[in-house]
């Protein structure tokens, strides 16, 4: 068994902002107790100035374990990433222990608080996890948070790149990735990642109220990885994730439900809409006989008649029930009144024991998408009030980042609404923004994006396509189909409980 100690933005001042008991407090824990080493996910200090950075490498030297520093947003203002290694250490590197390594990656952009691990720092990360991989334990430590976390406020200062790294780390069997940066404590598990965020350990900007905090990991020696968060009020948070063995299931029983899933058709008279692969795609989706056609939304490039009547037009041709959510290009100019003239208002779709729950994020003249709180307490209630059934919830905007997709916080309530999500219980999560195909299970949810139906302006290499959603008793089989030619590969496999 080994034990990780986890702190990050001591933002570290002369000022009121740094909290210098709290620092103590939780420094003095961490030197009395087992700790094999500790890892500063960054924001040492407030400004990246140099009294800032010389006081701070003072009080780190108090932490009596070995230590893995690495920068935050904050520490490279002011030209700070010159300071950090002339006083900290290397902004990149790679820290062995037995069964496993550390990575860690400056995921800054000077004078910026967003995030991006990009270009040479990306093919580093892949070249070390390749590396490595032999390693039962491979943790990658960045600053910046990986998918958005609830109680932050309005979601920003993601990693630019988020759904790439998300998509290496899950390709390269990391088992955990540690960050800080939003002064919000939180656990995830994405798929078999554990995504541990840390709250801050000694600044006064706490969120919602809360107090400062530090996590403690414990590696144990069957595979187990457990994260707890300590409060310096002394309140505890556990969570601890087994590893998914095996991780190929066969499906058992019949198929109960097929749901095929569409987005950005993006209708127009413009040169980028594919009519020939939409009318094809039409084609392949009624062979299929599912027994509900989603679309995720920009069904048309811009909110107008013309468009609107394209659109129709190639819709009736889909047989079977269908659901269709607004994206943003849907409600720009006259769209908002068009699309409930043609589509109808989103309504619950009900079928035996699957209840589909519409939810519109878009807004009007913006792809930055909201659900808003009293949409998230009517889709909580939603889900509260339908524990027994299998729940899925269809919206425009993607949850989690998307690869290949320059991540924005296109749902700027996205922390919280994935909240929501996972602690009700919701069953499937159908999303369709991005322009990319996707894939991932957080927690007991698995969120599935679809790609660009016809639109010749998106970013998946397999192409325009669809998905094919089979559920069975026990499991959820989504196939990604090429919309052109009809072949297929398989976009995720996940257990999920009964129907």
């Amino acid at each position: 068994m080994l034990r990780i100690a986890h702190i990050s933005d001591t933002h570290i001042t002369g000022g009121e902002a740094y909290k210098s008991y709290a620092y103590d407090l939780i420094v003095n824990e961490i030197n009395r107790g087992s700790f094999d080493f500790v890892i500063h996910t960054g924001d040492i200090t407030n400004q990246g100035l140099r009294e800032e950075y010389e006081r701070a490498s003072y009080e780190l030297k108090k932490i009596q374990k070995p230590l893995i520093v690495l920068p935050g947003n904050h520490d490279v203002r002011n030209v700070g990433y010159e300071l950090f290694e002339e006083l900290i250490g290397p902004r990149n590197g790679v820290f062995e222990f037995k069964d496993g390594v550390v990575i860690w990656v400056d995921s800054t952009i000077p004078d910026l608080s967003d995030g991006r691990i990009g270009g040479r720092k990306f093919r580093w990360l892949k070249e070390r996890l390749e590396e490595h991989s032999d390693r039962r334990f491979k943790i990658v430590a960045a600053h910046h948070h990986l998918v958005p976390l609830p109680n932050t406020g309005r979601e920003r200062n993601v990693l630019f790149n988020a759904g790439d790294v998300l998509d290496l780390l899950i390709r390269h069997d990391v088992a955990l990735y540690t960050c800080g940066h939003k002064h919000v404590p939180n656990v995830y598990r994405v798929e078999d990642l554990i995504v541990d965020n840390a709250g801050c350990t000694s600044c006064r900007k706490t969120r919602r109220g809360d107090v400062n905090s530090y996590n403690i990991i414990t590696l144990h020696d069957d595979g187990r990885i457990g994260v707890k968060i300590r409060r310096v009020t002394g309140d505890e948070a556990r969570k601890e994730h087994r590893p998914i063995r095996p991780k190929i299931f066969v499906p058992s029983g019949r198929r109960l439900l097929r749901i095929v899933q569409m987005s950005e058709s993006n209708v127009s008279d413009r040169i980028y809409f594919r009519r020939r692969v939409l009318e094809n795609a039409i084609r392949m989706i009624n062979h299929l006989k599912p027994d509900l056609v989603v679309h995720n939304g920009d069904v048309v490039d811009m909110g107008i008649e013309r468009y609107y009547e394209k659109a129709i037009g190639f819709y009736r041709r889909v047989k079977g029930r269908k659901l269709v959510v607004p994206g943003h290009n849907d409600i720009t100019y006259l769209g908002h009144d068009l699309f409930t003239e043609y589509f109808g208002e989103p309504r619950e779709v009900e079928m035996g024991n699957f209840l589909v729950i519409p939810v519109v994020s878009a807004q009007y003249e913006t792809p930055i998408g909201v659900v808003g709180r009293m949409g998230q307490k009517k889709l909580a209630e939603k889900l509260k009030e339908n524990e027994d059934k299998f729940k899925i919830v269809v919206l425009h905007h993607n949850i989690v980042p998307i690869p290949r997709s320059r991540e924005l916080g296109f749902l700027e309530d996205g922390g919280d609404v994935l909240h929501v999500l996972t602690k009700g219980g919701a069953d499937l999560v159908l999303t369709g923004h991005g322009g990319n195909a996707f894939g991932v299970k957080v927690e007991d949810t698995p969120i599935v994006n679809a790609g660009s139906v016809s639109w010749e302006l998106h970013r998946n290499p397999f192409g325009n396509s669809f998905n094919v959603i089979d559920i069975y008793r026990d499991m959820i089989v989504v196939f990604e189909v090429q919309a052109t030619w009809g072949s297929g590969r398989l976009l995720g496999i996940w257990k999920v409980k009964r129907p």
